[in-house]
């Protein structure tokens, strides 16, 4: 027979279940902590949407939420045709996604079509509709958001770092709102920082021929937005840019595995402290090549890389007298 005091610790430990379940903490390895179970695995079962002990059956949660997607696509027209919600808020739209419109059928709540004069009706609210919500500093966004997604599919950028320069330039458009003049450099500065400050590997050669801006100008709009905004950008780290460089001329596996040790070995002598990221990475190649008896001249480096033979040269020097070998010695010396 089972007493009350017993019967009220198993329903403190089914409450103190519950309470564990409400978090997001609860893994399907973990066990049932009732007192008269203890090695019962959980089952969740989706159609009633209920979790429970498999040894002893207690429900230790019910009517859980599911946010499992209820239809299946294959394309992005099956996608908007099927979902009931509308697209994800992001900094990377002028409005951040949040904006209604009125729908473009014109169908009433029964799914008759509307007549002809109604249609027309529409079709003017729709016009005057998205003609109120363009104001000058909108359409100035909606414009430096259209170069951005151009900037960001050229240079093939993750969504991430279109959000962070997205970011940087709201930034400092509320700072400085009387910008417009500058929409091209400052939205491709952005970019720049951004792709800095999440360390992807972009020039400001890149940037600037993807933004088809000029690169001075481009420079200036960076140091302004760096400046007004107090950002702590750090170097890009030169073995970011070897595998494209090696890439770009064809140079082997080995080549480039010797130019990254080069590279490791000269950060570790701090001789890469305030060099220019790219030259030194086509230094590194350069010695590399030398190293494995590969034909690869300065030129072909600097025409893929951007930088000037005299910048490889200089870079190659460094290498040499800061890690203390030349290309024909092994590096292990």
């Amino acid at each position: 027979m089972i007493t009350f005091s017993r019967m009220r610790k198993n329903l403190i430990t089914i409450k103190t279940c519950k309470k564990l379940m409400d978090t997001d903490s609860l893994k399907l390895s973990e066990k049932c902590i009732l007192s008269r179970c203890k090695d019962g695995p959980l089952i969740t079962d989706n159609m009633a949407g209920e979790l429970m002990c498999g040894s002893c059956g207690v429900v230790l949660s019910e009517k859980m939420e599911d946010y499992v997607q209820e239809y299946r696509t294959f394309t992005k027209e099956d996608y908007m045709q099927q979902t009931r919600t509308g697209m994800k808020s992001t900094l990377t739209i002028h409005d951040m996604g949040l904006a209604t419109k009125i729908g473009s059928k014109n169908k009433d709540v029964s799914g008759k079509r509307l007549s002809s004069k109604m249609n027309f009706a529409f079709n003017r609210l729709r016009v005057w509709d998205a003609r109120s919500k363009m104001y000058s500093r909108e359409r100035s966004m909606q414009n430096a958001f259209t170069l951005l997604d151009g900037m960001a599919a050229k240079l093939g950028l993750p969504e991430f770092v279109s959000e962070k320069a997205a970011y940087f330039y709201r930034k400092i458009k509320s700072k400085n709102p009387r910008t417009g003049k500058f929409t091209e450099s400052l939205i491709a500065a952005a970019l720049y920082a951004a792709c800095r400050s999440t360390n992807t590997p972009r020039t400001l050669n890149d940037i600037a021929q993807a933004a088809n801006v000029k690169k001075k100008r481009l420079q200036k709009s960076y140091r302004d937005i760096v400046k007004r905004l107090g950002l702590n950008i750090e170097q890009y780290d030169p073995i970011e840019f070897v595998s494209r460089i090696s890439s770009e001329v064809s140079a082997s596996e080995k080549t480039r595995r010797y130019a990254v040790k080069i590279l490791i070995k000269a950060r570790k002598t701090r001789i890469l402290t305030g060099k220019h990221p790219m030259g030194m990475a086509a230094a590194a190649l350069y010695f590399s090549g030398i190293h494995n008896n590969e034909d690869i001249s300065q030129e072909k480096i600097s025409g893929v890389s951007g930088v000037t033979t005299v910048t490889i040269r200089h870079g190659y020097q460094t290498l040499v007298k800061g890690i203390g070998i030349s290309p024909l010695e092994s590096l292990t010396k």
